[in-house]
């Protein structure tokens, strides 16, 4: 078996990808793995030549071996014929292992560009594009792009072997060789007409499915709030509307589509008859040698290959397109997050992080509380310390501005944990350890701090337990407290916890709070809770008002001294 070796997937770098049209972007695919798609190529070419020469080493062996009685010149043909066929087996294994190979390159480069803006653009991408038309992207369109690189060394391959079998054919017969030098681009212009309508009924299907995967993720992710109000069977209803939408609108891709499959039968068999009646009209007239005829059968029958791969390649190349377009889209959404350029190095040490906007400090090595009137400004203050808007003007780290610094910096050393972190399917190990943590005592000593070992203990596997998708398997609470784990063990120099016990009991809560203050001692810990429990733990509670912070100190001070706090937290900052 013939084998080639293998670049590691994924990429260590994508690219940067020509975002100017479908085709540009196709093109700039192609520049990038050109090695590849180079050899794929030659030994597509390979592989077609000696499927087109062996007929007429046959057809030499015919008339120089048997007519003429010369056992040694058939001898030698009968070799000739079994080197192409080696040549052939093993241009057809290298072939179809680099065309393979050059489809996931395409379609994992685009996986890649679409997870890595998608991470980067962050909700923007959702704004703008429904999450179950980016799901149908990564997981058909991207297909569907690195499809026209598979057929592509085919398609060139089948060009080459028309060009030369029109050649030997004319060399035997002018008229032959001119029929089907002439008559294969001509058969090919009839499908001219079916593309652009097979290109628009693609569109207009990719489309409606990717409506339908929206309303679906739509309908699941709120089940059970549809359920309460009665309101599964309008969406049922949408839903069933829209499918039939999609089976219409493939429906319509039928007509082109079916025309193009049957001119890769009907308009080669077309060609094949004329070559096949002009070819016997020559052995009549005895101006063609048996063996010459026996080639021309096997050229006739050869000579549908290439149109049929012709055919392929524009079916897969106008996915392609479709597809390319669909990617196009999303790395279109302008990020809510612009890297900085020329960042600064991370400081190895941060005396105070402070937002000037709402007058909040916190000094490093603190366990300090965020108390808001609402959810919104909690929210809008700790995007700002996590740099999760692009506006951070304000926040500094010991007087520096924070957007000084590069994204990855940031990311690394400031945490922010919403209220609703997700967990993602595969071994819980990996899920709470994203990054790599060495030490199976550092994890035991995080689901310790979050009140989680008794998660762990009801798993048959324990951290090799597979977690289902978005953790469904867990209950609400579970779910949190692994999320928790997860947070702890990023390690990061600035924690931000957004209502990280809002889920569990009471009791769980209070040793989560009285826990997590001694786990994260020595390091940076803000938490965004109404919570007496997780209150009564943290050095200071800071509240802010209309935006800004109007009073700082320990809860029970504050609880005793102010009504108004007091009001705010017995209502859990519904205020």
């Amino acid at each position: 078996m013939f084998t080639l070796p293998y670049r590691e997937l994924p990429l260590a770098d994508p690219g940067t990808p020509d975002a100017t049209s479908g085709s540009g972007y196709l093109r700039w695919l192609a520049k990038k793995q050109w090695k590849t798609l180079s050899a794929a190529v030659l030994f597509g070419v390979g592989w077609m030549l000696a499927q087109a020469l062996l007929w007429s080493a046959i057809g030499e062996a015919i008339d120089t071996g048997i007519n003429n009685h010369h056992p040694s010149r058939l001898l030698f043909w009968v070799l000739i014929v079994l080197v192409l066929g080696i040549v052939q087996a093993i241009c057809g294994t290298l072939r179809h292992q680099l065309s393979v190979e050059n489809w996931m390159y395409a379609t994992y480069r685009s996986v890649q560009l679409v997870g890595r803006h998608v991470a980067l653009a962050g909700l923007a991408v959702t704004d703008d594009i429904p999450a179950g038309d980016v799901v149908n992207t990564v997981a058909a369109d991207v297909m569907r792009v690195g499809g026209a690189f598979d057929v592509i060394a085919r398609f060139i391959g089948a060009i080459v072997a028309w060009i030369v079998v029109s050649f030997i054919l004319l060399s035997t017969s002018v008229t032959l060789g001119l029929v089907v030098l002439l008559g294969v681009p001509f058969l090919a212009l009839f499908t001219a007409p079916l593309m652009k309508p097979l290109h628009a009924s693609q569109a207009a299907q990719r489309e409606a499915a990717g409506r339908l995967a929206a309303l679906g993720a739509d309908t699941v992710a709120g089940l059970r709030i549809l359920r309460g109000i009665g309101g599964e069977s309008v969406f049922f209803d949408n839903y069933r509307v829209q499918s039939q939408r999609v089976r219409f609108a493939g429906n319509r891709i039928a007509a082109p589509q079916a025309g193009l499959e049957s001119g890769q039968i009907l308009l080669p068999a077309l060609l094949v008859a004329v070559v096949t009646y002009i070819g016997a009209r020559d052995i009549v007239a005895g101006t063609l040698q048996p063996g010459q005829l026996v080639a021309f059968f096997g050229y006739t029958s050869f000579l549908t290959t290439p149109l049929r791969t012709a055919i392929e390649w524009v079916i897969s190349s106008t996915r392609a397109l479709v597809g390319a377009r669909k990617v196009l889209a999303i790395l279109a959404i302008t990020p809510l997050v612009h890297e900085t350029k020329n960042p600064r190095v991370w400081p190895e040490h941060i005396s105070v992080y402070a937002d000037e906007v709402s007058g909040l400090r916190i000094e490093h090595g603190s366990f300090i509380a965020l108390v808001t009137e609402t959810p919104t400004e909690a929210t809008q203050l700790t995007d700002r310390l996590g740099r999760f808007v692009n506006d951070v003007h304000g926040v500094t780290l010991d007087g520096v501005p924070l957007d000084a610094y590069s994204l990855d910096d940031t990311r690394q050393h400031i945490l922010v944990s919403e209220i609703e972190p997700r967990l993602f399917s595969g071994i819980l190990r990996d899920e709470l350890m994203p990054h790599g943590v060495s030490s199976l005592e550092a994890m035991n000593e995080a689901l310790e701090a979050a009140s989680a070992l008794d998660v762990l203990d009801a798993l048959d596997g324990g951290l090799d337990a597979i977690v289902e998708e978005r953790g469904r398997s867990f209950s609400g609470g579970q779910r949190q407290r692994l999320a928790l784990v997860r947070a702890l063990l990023s390690k990061a120099d600035l924690l931000v916890l957004v209502e990280p016990t809002s889920a569990v009991d009471a009791h769980t809560e209070g040793r989560i709070a009285e826990r997590l203050r001694n786990y994260r001692s020595g390091r940076t810990t803000l938490v965004a809770t109404t919570s007496p429990l997780v209150l009564e733990h943290v050095d200071t509670v800071a509240v802010v008002r209309e935006g800004r912070v109007v009073a700082s100190n320990t809860h029970e001070a504050l609880f005793r001294e102010q009504s108004w706090y007091r009001n705010l937290i017995l209502r859990g900052g519904d205020a």
